[in-house]
């Protein structure tokens, strides 16, 4: 329970950090001089920043949950480093998943990489560092970190955990479709396993990030 309860606090740090980032961005402009339409369509650098302030701020409430319980927070997260060829099997397993997924999607099925607006190189580097580096230390940490290790150790036990945070992980990503988020869970599923496995959160961390490196470089650029 106190597992689930930090983690829902960090869930709405995260929320409630990126809107204020959002809303202290905003007042920075002359929004009166903004149409509605102007309103709506938020730079893309505005939310890559306000999601990298966003991830800092989940990640300080797991390290303070953490030291309120007297624990160290690197030992609490497995933030271990894996060798080499932990990192080059899991990328394997990962690649397959991926061929996977885009031999069996559907010809009708929306596109998983969406046009995103962004100006200049700036904001890109920015939208970048979200997408490639903070988000993926961020989720790696809060579900395959935190929340496995609390988890793994109730009556759930490890194997149940992978798949209840699977679950929860490809949820919380609404931007797709359920079709996307079935394949995010299968990625969580793999994500978990590379974290028991190697007893290493910074290996679940590298192959998230390789993962979003790939949509990256694939998504469409207004």
């Amino acid at each position: 329970m106190e597992t689930t309860f930090v983690a829902l606090v960090a869930y709405a740090a995260f929320g409630l950090t990126s809107w204020l980032t959002l809303v202290v961005l905003v007042a920075t402009r002359d929004s009166a001089a903004l149409s509605p339409a102007q309103l709506q369509a938020i730079p893309r650098g505005w939310d890559s920043a306000a999601s990298i302030l966003g991830c800092a701020s989940t990640v300080i409430v797991i390290w303070i949950a953490i030291g309120m319980a007297r624990r160290e927070f690197s030992e609490y997260l497995a933030l271990n480093w894996p060798t080499r060829d932990e990192v080059m099997a899991a990328l394997m397993i990962t690649i397959i998943l991926w061929l996977g997924e885009i031999v069996f999607r559907s010809p009708t099925a929306p596109s998983t990489s969406p046009d995103l607006p962004f100006r200049g190189i700036g904001e890109l580097l920015i939208l970048f560092v979200a997408v490639c580096i903070a988000a993926p230390i961020m989720e790696e940490f809060t579900f395959r970190g935190f929340m496995f290790r609390g988890w793994s150790e109730s009556f759930l036990g490890p194997m149940a955990t992978i798949v209840v945070t699977a679950a929860i992980w490809g949820a919380i990503h609404t931007q797709y479709d359920w079709w996307g988020r079935c394949w995010i869970f299968v990625s969580g599923v793999a994500l978990g396993h590379f974290r028991r496995r190697s007893n290493s959160t910074w290996l679940a961390v590298i192959v998230h990030s390789g993962m979003n490196f790939f949509l990256f470089l694939t998504m469409r650029y207004a």
